[in-house]
């Protein structure tokens, strides 16, 4: 066992793991350490996307050379202050090869510094009798920490309970050559971005492909969740809606059976009252996505877990609701706002690991959370607000999820970035020299029914752009302020939508703003 007990203990060298090892090392003042199983870092992108095609948007031309408005178009990169680590330097591709991935997190371990132990597997997490946990490796090296960050993603395939399951080809093991389902009949159980995706390369091979599942496709650019099917994947809708094959089935695989040389295949069609059909195919596709490994974990420390045991259970502060100590960062962090917002994502969790790493700060280490003083004044409060609702890539990237905070203590009024609304509500920012009573939370939201609106249906009325009288009916992405009394929502103000994202008219934006946080700040609302 080493000798030395660390601050904290990071498996796993992915994205969410390298961002929260680079703000320690930035730091400088905590003992920390990754270890990943593989020799190089991001080895889920090695494998994965099977079809080597990222889905995450990259687009370097963009007429601004502000790096932080940038990053609202660059999905892949970390945060770094160093311009070299941009992801946009690699590849112009809008949707950039998983290669470029791999070759980016090696650069930006290297370049931030990081400490890594490769080839590390880890085999068991358990708690130590005093304090912290063992992390005991393959090799038998055992770690000492106070705490543990896991950022594995979800590393093994989801298996649904179907008889028969076992007939089918997982995802991670399945031919991606088109060659090998010449003139066969497929089915691909899922409706995911990776059955498409497999749909799409295949079709041009197979004589018939269904695509299968309980639940109803639905489009990412009407729900605005970046996990649902994605337009770049959803060529085969076309063959399907015009007759050439194809079909999505709705519905429950009931059984998977061999018959000969293929398979039978129950099926309950959800669409037709339950009605049952027997579906010959000569291979059977799993593209039913992944969940968390939590086999690592002894029995006095395994975390619950939840959404169909895929995810572990996380608090507002992205620790385990059941192991103290236990943190989550990355995909797994998805939990917390599961098909609502971006934590599945790099270019969300990004901005949570940060969001951890001042939760960690400020928990251990008696360290307040960044911020900055603003005059207890309706128009330069106004202004802040204004300022970072048009710049912020964090708000825009983590809808809902994330908000800036001002914090009012009599004349002392506080702003503070990017904080996790969950965590602001239930634990506050309160410090011993900082007791507010007043909050105004700053969030990006879609309008609470966006998903039910088909954007390219003209006939259904939109709220106009700048009108800051139905701004509350608006349905497009648009900033919201909260007015927090005592911990209850006391009032709410919506800025007008508008099409460029430009929140800052001084007569539709800015003059309803300071009249909403003057009657605030008076006690007019309540």
């Amino acid at each position: 066992m080493t000798a030395e007990m660390l601050d904290y203990l990071i498996i796993g060298a992915g994205p969410a793991g390298l961002q929260l090892a680079a703000l320690l090392e930035r730091d400088g003042s905590r003992d920390y350490l990754v270890l990943e199983s593989a020799d190089v870092p991001g080895a889920f992108f090695t494998r994965f996307p099977r079809h080597r095609q990222l889905i995450s948007i990259n687009k370097p031309h963009t007429g601004s050379d502000d790096p932080e408005l940038n990053l609202r178009l660059d999905w892949n990169s970390l945060l770094t202050d160093d311009p070299a680590l941009r992801f946009t330097r690699y590849t112009e591709r809008y949707f950039p090869p998983a290669d470029e991935m791999i070759r980016y997190l090696a650069d930006f371990a290297a370049g931030t510094g990081v400490r890594v132990s490769y080839g590390s597997r880890v085999t068991s997490v358990a708690r130590l009798a005093d304090e912290g946990f063992a992390v005991t490796e393959e090799s038998g090296t055992v770690h000492r920490a106070r705490r543990v960050v896991v950022a594995t993603g979800v590393s093994q395939p989801y298996i649904p309970p179907i008889p028969g399951v076992e007939h089918a080809e997982p995802y991670p093991e399945m031919s991606v050559d088109p060659r090998d389902f010449l003139d066969q009949r497929v089915l691909i159980i899922g409706k995911g971005n990776s059955a498409f995706e497999t749909a799409d390369n295949l079709m041009e091979t197979t004589a018939l492909i269904h695509v299968a599942g309980p639940s109803s496709v639905r489009l990412a650019w009407r729900t605005h969740y970046v996990g649902h099917l994605r337009a770049v994947n959803n060529n085969f809708l076309d063959t399907y809606q015009l007759k050439s094959a194809n079909a999505v089935l709705d519905g429950q695989v009931r059984e998977i059976a061999r018959d000969g040389a293929g398979y039978r295949v129950s099926f309950a069609f959800s669409r037709a009252d339950e009605a049952v059909r027997e579906l010959r195919y000569d291979r059977v596709l799993l593209c039913t996505g992944f969940r968390f490994d939590a086999s690592i974990f002894d029995a006095d420390c395994r975390p619950a877990l939840a959404v169909n045991d895929r995810f572990p259970a996380q608090t507002a502060a992205f620790e385990s609701v059941n192991v103290p100590g236990l943190y989550f960062a990355g995909t797994l962090s998805q939990e917390r706002d599961f098909k609502r917002s971006t934590n599945g994502f790099i270019h969300g969790f990004r901005y949570t690991v940060r969001a951890l790493y001042h939760i960690l700060e400020r928990r251990h280490h008696d360290q307040p959370w960044p911020a900055r003083k603003v005059l207890a004044e309706a128009e330069p409060m106004a202004d802040a607000i204004i300022e970072r609702v048009n710049r912020s890539s964090a708000l825009w990237q983590q809808f809902g999820v994330l908000a800036d905070v001002l914090t009012v203590a009599g004349a002392d009024v506080r702003y503070h970035e990017e904080v996790p609304v969950g965590y602001v509500t239930g634990t506050g920012l309160n410090t011993a020299d900082h007791e507010a009573t007043d909050a105004f939370l700053v969030t990006l939201e879609y309008g609470p029914e966006h998903d039910q609106v088909d954007p390219f249906d003209v006939s259904v009325r939109r709220v106009a752009q700048d009108e800051a009288g139905q701004a509350h009916d608006a349905a497009y992405l648009h900033p919201v302020v909260r007015h927090h009394r005592d911990g209850q929502v006391v009032a709410v103000h919506h800025l007008a939508e508008n099409l460029e994202n430009q929140w800052n008219r001084p007569d539709v934006h800015r003059a309803p703003l300071v009249s909403f946080l003057d009657r605030c700040l008076d006690g007019a609302v309540g």
